[in-house]
């Protein structure tokens, strides 16, 4: 049984972000929504886990009646608006003593995960789970689309390129994340612009080449060894669900075919686990609304076991 560093008592607080403003496609909001429906709460309870969930989030009251696009970049009040709720959320759970579990929604949600986490750990780390880097600035994106941008808005670096305009409208953004401090594990589908950032601020990144040449044991603890060495910082887990092949969680938003399989996914949040050092956990990008019944119901359910492993389930 794992024995958590962090956490003052066994307990989860459940974020739930009905949200689709970060991208174009609607239903993602209802992601968290069925992960509910689907019996999460009870699952946790069932392996010892103390839940508090106060009902989801309602971000439809935090919507501007005007959002022109600043630049390329698509809603951005809205999403600051959104992320900064869902920021100061996980930090008071985890200020608490609790793990913090936030259920999304699209992945520009991570702008207020991460930021909550390192308000309340400033010397965590951050394992990026995902097809894509998320890590265009407003000016590189070509979609404008804020959930393929979170990461460049979260790095502490002096010369990133993001807008005056921009960088008022998210005023209360405080960029933590260094460098150091980020490690992917899934790429494949990156923006030209995407890997210039990564190699120039030597961000260490796992594509599917590596967990095919390494093999995914291998992989995590390469991915532990660059940004918790010592094994000694809290860890933010943020797991796109694109970051798995489509035959596995098919009802996503933007999937890409070669991804993880069943398997290595779930082993990503095994080993996390056994750390001891989890403090915070996104599940993104879940749309119940892209297919048929069967694909979302195995998308679903994928999330919900995905969770259940990050907070100690096994196959033994």
């Amino acid at each position: 049984m794992t024995t958590y560093k962090y956490l003052k008592d066994k307990k989860v607080g459940i974020i739930g972000c009905p949200f689709s403003g970060g991208q174009p496609k609607e239903g993602v909001d209802e992601g968290p929504i069925k992960m509910i429906e689907f019996g999460l709460i009870e699952q946790l309870e069932e392996m010892g886990w103390a839940v508090e969930f106060d009902g989801h989030h309602k971000f439809t009251s935090l919507k501007p009646s005007e959002d022109p696009n600043i630049g390329k970049a698509k809603r951005p009040r809205y999403v600051s608006r959104v992320t900064k709720a869902v920021a100061e959320s996980v930090e008071s759970h985890l200020k608490k003593g609790h793990l913090a579990l936030t259920l999304g929604g699209d992945h520009s949600l991570a702008l207020g995960t991460v930021s909550g986490t390192f308000a309340a750990y400033p010397d965590a780390c951050l394992v990026w789970i995902d097809a894509h880097a998320d890590i265009n600035t407003p000016e590189s994106t070509e979609s404008g689309n804020l959930h393929g941008c979170p990461v460049s808005f979260l790095l502490d670096v002096n010369d990133m390129l993001i807008s005056q305009e921009m960088t008022e409208s998210f005023s209360w953004l405080k960029p933590r994340l260094r460098p150091d401090r980020i490690v992917y594990i899934g790429l494949r589908d990156v923006d030209p612009p995407e890997k210039e950032i990564l190699k120039k601020y030597g961000i260490k990144a796992f594509s599917m080449t590596h967990v095919d040449k390494y093999g995914i044991g291998k992989v995590v603890e390469m991915a532990l060894d660059a940004v918790n060495p010592d094994r000694d910082r809290p860890i933010h887990l943020s797991f796109d669900v694109d970051a798995l092949d489509p035959t596995v969680a098919p009802s996503t938003g933007t999937p890409v075919r070669g991804g993880l399989t069943f398997r290595e996914g779930h082993y990503i949040c095994e080993s996390i686990n056994e750390t001891g050092l989890l403090v915070s956990v996104d599940i993104m990008e879940v749309n119940p609304t892209l297919e048929d019944e069967v694909s979302v119901f195995e998308t679903v359910t994928v999330g919900c076991s995905l969770v259940r492993c990050c907070l100690g389930e096994t196959l033994l």
